[in-house]
Parts: structure tokens; C-alpha cells; sequence
């Protein structure tokens, strides 16, 4: 299977001050000759675009400026003074006003464009060619090519990052254990109630005995 090869390089375009004065000097040469020579524009613009429309243009042009001359020629006599003659005068100057602003726009299109493809050829490598060798002494990488592997496969990285643990939660102050709630034992009453209860007691067993006693005596 064949490639693409070796991009064609762009060549340097001739310096500005010379395209100006190849510009002024098709120009003129049109101007001076009233229009005659206007097709030698259109021929050094269409050899140097290579365009088919630019060798269309140049052959229409050519056309026009032997139409022209042709009825110019015809005229009867030294001036003119009928219709072709007028008519060949118009095709002539109006053929060379459009060549000179079509040959001056499309000129400094082209030498414009070309400048910048030269300029970006400069500053970075064209396309199917190798880029520049590391200067000696410079230690490269290798680069580990990485496999994309499965979310959640054991064993391996996940692939939508490091794997982040989970925060831990914050410790928990260790608290003094609390006495088991017990309910308090019965209050045994005190001694003193207890005395007095047995006093009591006594009185009315002594009581009761003495009212028995009477009662028994009868």
C-alpha cells in the first residue's frame, strides 16, 4: 500500500521590490502602446499561476485587442469617423482598464498566498516529511503505550483515575464508662421509731391487762 510521499516544498517568491517593478512595467507597457500590448499582462500572469482560467482570460484578451486593432485599421482615412471605428476604440481602452485591475489583484493574490505557505514551510514541517532529528547527546523517553482496561476489573488501574481512598472518619473521643443505674435498697427505720413503737406496745398490753384484771376479780 503506497503513501502519500514527499510534500512538494514551496519555493521563495522573488522579492518584493522586483514584483513591483514587474508590475509597473507590464502595466505601462499597456498604457503607452493604448491598449495593443494588453494581452502580454494576462500571458506573464497566467505562466506564472499556471491557472486555466488565467490562459482563458489571456486568450480572450488576446481576442479582443486583435478585434480592435482590426477595426481601427479598417477606418477610412486618418481620423475616425464611423461606427467600427468607435467601437474598436471602446473594446480597446475598456479591455485595458479590466486587465490592469484583474493582472494587479490577482498578481499580489497569488505572491501574497505564496508567501505565507512559505513562511508556515518555515516554521514547521511539511506534511510526509520526518521531523527534525534530537540534537546529539539527548536522551529520549520511550513512551509505554497504555491499554484501556474495564472499570473495575481486579487487578488493574480504573480507567477513570487513581484510585482515591475514602476519607476516614474522625475518631471518637473514648468516654468513661457510666455506673449501672441501681435502685437504692430500703431504708431500714431507725432504731429510735422502733423503741418507740415497742413503748406503745407495752402501754396498751398493760392497759388491756388492767382492764381485764377488774373483770376477772368479779
Amino acid at each position: 500500500m503506497h503513501g502519500h510521499g514527499y510534500g512538494q516544498p514551496v519555493k521563495q517568491p522573488p522579492h518584493t521590490a522586483w514584483l513591483v517593478f514587474l508590475r509597473v512595467l507590464f502595466v505601462a507597457l499597456g498604457i503607452l502602446t493604448i491598449g495593443f500590448l494588453t494581452w502580454a499582462m494576462m500571458l506573464r500572469l497566467a505562466a506564472v499561476t499556471r491557472r486555466s482560467l488565467d490562459w482563458g482570460l489571456f486568450v480572450a484578451v488576446l481576442a479582443a485587442d486583435i478585434l480592435s486593432i482590426t477595426l481601427v485599421a479598417i477606418e477610412p482615412g486618418d481620423e475616425i469617423h464611423t461606427t467600427g471605428g468607435y467601437v474598436g476604440i471602446l473594446l480597446l481602452l475598456c479591455t485595458l482598464v479590466g486587465t490592469i485591475a484583474y493582472y494587479l489583484a490577482a498578481d499580489i493574490r497569488h505572491f501574497l498566498l505564496q508567501q505565507q505557505a512559505y513562511e508556515a514551510q518555515r516554521t514547521a514541517p511539511a506534511y510526509g516529511y520526518p521531523a527534525p532529528a534530537a540534537p546529539y547527546g539527548a536522551t529520549t523517553v520511550p513512551t509505554i503505550p497504555t491499554v484501556p482496561t474495564a472499570p473495575g476489573a481486579p487487578g488493574m488501574p480504573s480507567a477513570s483515575g487513581p484510585h482515591t481512598p475514602p476519607p476516614m472518619p474522625h475518631a471518637r473521643v473514648p468516654q468513661p464508662p457510666q455506673p449501672p443505674l441501681t435502685t437504692p435498697p430500703p431504708q431500714r427505720p431507725a432504731p429510735a421509731r422502733i423503741d418507740q413503737v415497742r413503748a406503745e406496745l407495752d402501754e396498751l398490753s398493760d392497759y388491756l391487762r388492767k382492764q381485764d384484771g377488774p373483770e376477772g376479780g368479779r
